[in-house]
């Protein structure tokens, strides 16, 4: 079995309440969405046909404790839930990042899936697999980017169905467009049980930066 990869690197995780920790990422190809400001648009086609074996090996010299299977849209490639039980066995710790389209249960349990559910701003609000909401195990994780106040009431809609004491929910300022400490006003103020996600990625090297 093999997927298409666009690329493999070592960084530190931006996103998530794993952000911070050194990370090796796995970036597959191919997307079933155009969210309008999309970060990784180089990631929608083309790639290298690689072998599971291939990408384990070279996650395993990249000396990680962290490993994220991410695109793209990961879920698009049948061998995704394979490469991520494969990784969990040699003692990793596997986050899917997922954009919120594709049902997450075909994921091995020992995964983390963090599930992004787009809002009005993407403008691939209406794709969301909602159900997903449901389908959230212990450790998995939500992000919701939040562009301009209708994407944040999209959030406040959707959170009565996330149990927010077992399930993260991250929550980020669109980069560039929504300054943090806005959004972190509006959290403050309706005394949500969420956390603010800052991409961290993005403040450390040069926003539009690859490979990290």
């Amino acid at each position: 079995m093999s997927l298409q990869v666009c690329e493999t690197f070592l960084s530190l995780q931006g996103e998530s309440s794993f952000a911070g920790w050194p990370c090796a990422f796995v970036r597959l190809s191919g997307c079933n969405l155009r969210c309008r400001w999309c970060d990784t648009a180089y990631a929608y086609e083309g790639g290298t046909a690689r072998s599971l074996d291939e990408i384990v090996a070279e996650v395993q010299g990249l000396g990680c404790r962290l490993a994220e299977i991410t695109g793209g849209e990961p879920l698009l490639q049948g061998g995704t839930p394979e490469l991520a039980a494969r990784l969990a066995n040699l003692g990793l710790t596997v986050l899917v990042e997922t954009n919120g389209s594709l049902d997450i249960s075909v994921l091995p349990p020992e995964a983390i899936a963090i599930v992004d559910m787009k809002g009005p701003s993407s403008g691939e609000m209406a794709r969301m697999d909602l159900g997903n909401l449901t389908r959230l195990r212990p450790r998995d994780e939500v992000k919701f980017v939040v562009g301009h106040r209708t994407d944040y009431q999209h959030m406040l809609d959707l959170l009565p169905r996330i149990d927010t004491a077992r399930n993260t929910v991250n929550v980020s300022p669109l980069f560039g467009t929504l300054a943090p400490s806005e959004l972190a006003a509006w959290i403050l103020e309706d005394g949500l049980h969420v956390r603010l996600n800052l991409q961290q990625h993005k403040h450390i090297w040069p926003p539009d930066m690859r490979g990290v």
